[in-house]
């Protein structure tokens, strides 16, 4: 069993920044990949980005691409989100996830965390 707990979410002007993280308790946490959702109002939820379990692989979605960067430090079973340029409509709640496999197969999540409020006000 692995539980997740994001931090760090909040409200920001549009342009600024917000850094996500992740804290990973339970089993080594270093042999799952983990990722980054979010799940707007009246939306379904959407893949944003994976690292695989060394942190040597990355993937992301398009619409965060070049803007969100995804990284994770296994000494201290943390995942990180840094969100740069944030637009409105990046407005959702993220959440962190974690699974065995590849940064592709982000849709065989294992486990969920509860979620972080992020609001980007115009």
């Amino acid at each position: 069993q692995v539980q997740l707990v994001e931090s760090g979410g909040g409200l920001v002007q549009a342009g600024g920044s917000l850094r996500l993280s992740c804290a990973a308790s339970g089993r080594t946490f270093s042999r799952y990949a983990m990722g980054w959702f979010r799940q707007a109002p009246g939306k379904e939820r959407e893949f944003l980005a994976a690292v695989n379990w060394s942190g040597g692989s990355t993937n992301y979605a398009d619409s965060v691409k070049g803007r969100f960067t995804i990284s994770r430090v296994n000494a201290n079973n943390t995942g990180i989100l840094q969100m740069d340029s944030l637009k409105p409509e990046d407005t959702a709640v993220y959440y962190c996830a974690a699974w065995i496999g590849a940064v592709t197969t982000f849709d065989r999540v294992d486990y969920w965390g509860k979620g972080t409020l992020v609001t980007v006000s115009s």
